[in-house]
C-alpha cells in the first residue's frame, strides 16, 4: 500500500460550506433565543401590570430552592466525575 501525502489544512479565508454552516447555526440559535425571551416575557406576566399575575413570595422561595438544588446536584455530579477520573476508577 503506497503512502499518500496528508490532506492540506483547510484555508481559514475560504467562505464555502463550513463558514455558511456556522453562520446558519448562529442565526437559528439567535432566533430560538429571541423566541425564548418573548415566551418568558409573555409567560411570566411581565408584560402586564395586573398584580394577580405576579409571583408570590412562596413562588420566589420555591424558585430559589429549585435553582440551588439543581446547582448543587450539577456541581456534585461534576465533582464526582473529576474525582473518579483522577483516581483511575473510570
Amino acid at each position: 500500500m503506497a503512502d499518500r501525502d496528508p490532506a492540506p489544512p483547510p484555508d481559514p479565508t475560504d467562505s464555502s460550506g463550513a463558514a455558511i454552516g456556522t453562520w446558519l447555526t448562529l442565526g437559528v440559535l439567535g432566533v430560538l433565543l429571541a423566541f425564548a425571551l418573548v415566551i418568558m416575557y409573555v409567560g411570566w406576566g411581565m408584560g402586564d401590570d395586573d398584580p394577580a399575575h405576579a409571583m408570590t413570595t412562596t413562588g420566589y422561595v420555591a424558585m430559589v430552592f429549585g435553582i440551588v438544588a439543581t446547582l448543587a446536584l450539577g456541581i456534585g455530579l461534576m465533582a464526582l466525575v473529576f474525582w473518579s477520573n483522577r483516581t483511575g476508577r473510570d
